[in-house]
């Protein structure tokens, strides 16, 4: 996974929004974030530098701090509300969405929306921290991976 700067954020690749709202999970950042099929995840919003949203799995997020505010979002917790439904809470915006047997994961239009991100979009896979892969729209992350020609795009 290379890194784009030095003293900067890993990246896994390109992944591109299907016709369809699919996106595609780089092997390595299912296997590093220990991602199964047919596994529900949460979404969350990302930052307003970088847009896009970020995927985890709820025993992941429910032991961070925003584990304190998925505490008053039991539907979402316990996948009670339609998949791809967006619940909003303190500026956040949560939806959960189901990894298939190929890797991959879709968004509903209302999450298209909401994470400003439409098909046939390209964005940077990165590593978010411990809790999350980021799926970069925009910003200075997003900038600087465009220089570089040798990420790989997953679609």
């Amino acid at each position: 996974m290379p890194q784009l700067v030095k003293g900067g954020k890993y990246v896994f690749g390109w992944s591109r929004i299907s016709p369809n709202g699919k996106i595609k999970i780089p092997d390595e950042a299912s296997t590093e974030y220990k991602l199964k099929t047919n596994y529900n995840l949460i979404l969350l919003n990302g930052s307003k530098k970088s847009g896009g949203f970020s995927i985890s799995k709820p025993e992941i997020l429910k032991s961070s701090s925003i584990g304190l505010l998925l505490e008053n979002l039991p539907e979402l917790i316990k996948f009670e509300i339609p998949e791809g439904q967006i619940i909003e809470y303190r500026n956040r915006k949560f939806c959960w969405t189901k990894i298939n047997e190929k890797g991959y994961f879709a968004l509903s239009s209302e999450a298209l929306k909401i994470y400003d991100v439409k098909i046939n979009d390209k964005l940077v896979v990165g590593r978010g921290s411990y809790l999350a892969i980021a799926f970069i729209a925009k910003g200075p992350i997003f900038k600087e991976a465009k220089k570089h020609p040798e990420l790989i795009l997953f679609e």
